[in-house]
């Protein structure tokens, strides 16, 4: 049984919206995107080399998903760690709308992340793995389907854009499971989910 893993890009005030380019998602008028690009060095570069090297099958969102079939199917380099895995392995997308998706390997799932979910996670060997793919991550938190989370938090403030917890959000516990700072200054951290904070057992004694 594999374990569900996302990999998310954010700010340092939480922003996911856009990270690869300026036309990617201008959702709201937002017109900053491609924030990501001017940290991706050669060490961001190792540390994305090795979450694909763990991975058995691909979750994503739609909006992800249609950006990620518009440009990984032309990169053909057999030696190119992330196109070989995306091209080669199964895809499931996680969409009400797409019926005729025209990517090879890829499956629709319309219906109970809840019950689809653990489903895959049955059948993959290795990582499920989500990449971007802001809306569907806080479902998958919600319904407290996550396993790890590595998060990379990029050295920008944007002060606006869409984030990846708004207000609102399901509480969640995280135990951080180890990090590092790249040479561009990207936060690279890992967690492995705990689902709900315990409160009661962090509580201050009463001062007398």
């Amino acid at each position: 049984m594999g374990k569900l893993v996302v990999t998310t890009f954010v700010t340092l005030d939480g922003v996911y919206q856009a990270p690869g380019g300026p036309r990617e998602d201008t959702r709201d008028g937002f017109d900053q995107g491609g924030w990501s690009v001017p940290y991706g060095d050669e060490d961001f570069g190792r540390f994305v080399d090795e979450v694909f090297s763990r991975v058995g099958a691909f979750l994503l969102g739609r909006r992800t998903y249609d950006i990620f079939a518009s440009y990984w199917p032309k990169v053909t380099d057999p030696g190119n760690p992330v196109a070989g895995k995306l091209n080669a392995l199964p895809k499931y997308v996680a969409s009400a709308g797409l019926t005729d998706p025209g990517w090879a390997g890829t499956t629709v799932i319309g219906g109970d992340l809840a019950r689809e979910v653990p489903a895959l996670k049955e059948r993959t060997d290795g990582e499920l793995q989500v990449h971007g793919s802001g809306a569907l991550v806080r479902s998958l938190f919600a319904l407290d389907l996550v396993d790890t989370l590595h998060l990379l938090t990029f050295p920008v403030v944007l002060g606006a854009g869409r984030r990846l917890f708004p207000e609102g959000s399901p509480p969640t516990a995280l135990r951080h499971t180890g990090g590092r700072i790249t040479s561009a200054g990207v936060s690279v951290q890992s967690y492995d989910v705990d689902g709900r904070p315990r409160y009661g057992e962090y509580a201050l004694p009463e001062s007398s």
